[in-house]
């Protein structure tokens, strides 16, 4: 028995714990091998004189104008000949928002962080990953861009089979309370702003990187499964812009009765994915100033 405990005792000592938990996690800074961002300030005034500010805020107009583009149009079912497949379905819908995204994030990360998505924005916001003043310039500037792509749809659609194809606006499936509808957006929305809050955490890069990882990947695939899940329920929103421009463009009310929804679920979904990461995987408020 002894010489089990001595084993033991020996293996515990030759393999210690590299990754402390809880409370030990907060106390183990020292020799870290990245670096911390610094809190975003709340109000930066300097940004409004940095063209980088403004060329951020074009990439995400253009980023979600061709977002709407691209997957409302995928949405309205484009190829209509008989002797084709009349509809992608459900899988090719969702393929259609994930590759998007998972293109768009590659393409716009290096200059605006690649949100494309107002509640996205907002979570970043709340863990001080971006100021006020860019977080609301961000989220002006994705509604305007996912206006002008869904506006662009329409006029190559025409309005009647716009509108008979309900514009590719968000709704609450008959058969469904509002309470699910809002359910199944915090949920869906916590997914995706939780994938982005890991995929793009210095910490874990440098934790791993004997595990190359791509960000763009992770986010647009969950992007991919969300829609798999809750396009049946709501036709997935988890992103406000998205959601608004298409309802501007088809408006009528049904792309209005629920519309709230839209804006309430995703941002609830995005500021919990915030608390979790910053308050339990980070523990970043618990860390003693020692």
């Amino acid at each position: 028995m002894e010489a089990k405990e001595q084993d033991v005792s020996l293996g515990a000592n030759k393999f210690p714990e590299r990754q402390p938990i809880g409370i030990a996690a907060q106390s183990h800074d020292d020799g870290k091998d990245y670096k911390e961002p610094p809190p975003a300030p709340l109000f930066e005034p300097s940004e409004l004189t940095s063209w980088s500010f403004y060329r951020a805020g074009i990439a995400e107009f253009v980023a979600t104008f061709l977002f709407l583009y691209i997957t409302i149009l995928t949405v309205m079912g484009v190829n209509r000949s008989e002797s084709k497949c009349k509809t992608v379905g459900i899988q090719g819908i969702a393929w259609s928002f994930g590759g998007m995204i998972f293109a768009l994030v590659y393409c716009t990360a290096g200059i605006s962080g690649g949100h494309i998505n107002p509640a996205v924005t907002f979570g970043l916001f709340l863990a001080r990953k971006l100021s006020l003043t860019r977080a609301v310039f961000y989220m002006v500037m994705q509604t305007l861009g996912a206006i002008c792509g869904a506006g662009v749809v329409k006029g190559f659609e025409g309005k009647t089979f716009y509108t008979n194809k309900n514009g590719g606006a968000n709704f609450v499936a008959p058969g469904y309370t509002k309470g699910d509808g809002l359910g199944a957006e915090i949920v869906g929305t916590f997914v995706l702003v939780y994938t982005v809050f890991s995929a793009t955490d210095a910490k874990r890069s440098a934790r791993d990187s004997h595990v190359p990882i791509l960000a763009p990947l992770p986010i647009g695939f969950a992007v991919f499964l969300v829609h798999l899940a809750t396009i049946p329920i709501t036709g997935t929103g988890i992103n406000p812009a998205r959601s608004l421009g298409a309802a501007i463009i088809f408006n009528k009310d049904l792309g209005w009765d629920d519309h709230w929804i839209f804006w309430v679920g995703p941002f609830i979904g995005a500021a919990l994915a915030a608390l979790y990461h910053t308050v339990v995987i980070r523990a970043i408020p618990f860390k003693s100033s020692n």
